[in-house]
């Protein structure tokens, strides 16, 4: 998977950017997750403003229905399957994205954040790698766009025992008005 230092991206004149992300979806050969619902006693998965989606926590819960779940760290999940968790988290983001723009991903004008937990053992300090999973995905689908500023914290349990959970902030366009 392309790093944060790898990721290739195609540069347009401003004002001549056509975006179709969902084919880019199709050309990266990514199928998303179902869009997740709350876990616990909350009702709001994605809030909307007018230009900004505040997105909660996601899980790495695979297109299967499994989670990723245990800690990071010697003697449990290895960096990589770190990275795995948090670019499942990523891939239920934009699920959960896909669902709140009403199946447009091109009104994402900028992922604008990330915040990302990664429940880790004690002597792990590499949180900060485990999170590219993350932000590899999100540069791989959106493109420029999909650059963010991001935070990452370790933890010593998560909900359900998943091994990372992450949260983004989106800038949006509004939704085209009918004419």
């Amino acid at each position: 998977a392309p790093t944060l230092r790898h990721v290739a991206l195609r540069h347009t004149p401003l004002g001549a950017m056509a975006v179709h992300t969902e084919a880019r979806l199709r050309e990266l050969g990514i199928t998303l997750p179902a869009p997740g619902t709350p876990k616990a006693n909350y009702n709001i998965v994605c809030w909307e403003s007018p230009s900004v989606l505040y997105v909660s926590g996601h899980l790495p819960i695979r297109t299967d229905g499994t989670m990723i779940t245990g800690v990071v760290g010697p003697g449990a999940l290895t960096l990589e399957q770190g990275q795995e968790a948090a670019r499942w988290c990523g891939l239920n983001l934009i699920a959960t994205i896909q669902d709140q723009l009403g199946g447009d991903l091109d009104r994402v004008e900028k992922i604008v954040k990330l915040f990302g937990i990664v429940s880790s053992t004690l002597d792990f300090k590499e949180q900060h790698l485990v999170m590219n999973g993350a932000s590899d995905v999100m540069m791989e689908v959106f493109g420029e766009r999909g650059y963010h500023a991001r935070s990452a914290i370790g933890t010593s349990t998560l909900p359900l025992d998943i091994a990372v959970e992450v949260e983004a902030v989106v800038k949006v366009k509004p939704a085209a008005t009918p004419a």
